[in-house]
């Protein structure tokens, strides 16, 4: 049985998200895709250095995501489509 790291850049393990506009902020992503149980805890995954876009470490919570864009916070990944 073979095992995959699931970090930045892993293409194993990536759900989907679709927003209806065009761009959709750091902070909102976290709690909508349940990466983050709310603002607070948004605000300090990324203060730790735990959020990662397209491969990147984040440091703004109010970064614009737009389509194409990979969110990874704990291994877990999230792949912003258009909806």
């Amino acid at each position: 049985m073979s095992s995959e790291p699931n970090g930045p850049g892993a293409s194993a393990g990536i759900s989907e998200l679709p927003i209806s506009d065009g761009m959709i902020r750091l902070g909102q992503l976290l709690k909508l895709a349940s990466l983050a149980e709310d603002g607070a805890e948004a605000k300090t995954l990324i203060d730790n250095g735990l959020v990662h876009v397209n491969g990147d470490i984040e440091e703004r919570r109010g970064r614009q995501l737009h389509p194409g864009d990979v969110v990874s916070v704990n291994g877990q990944s999230v792949k912003i489509v258009a909806g």
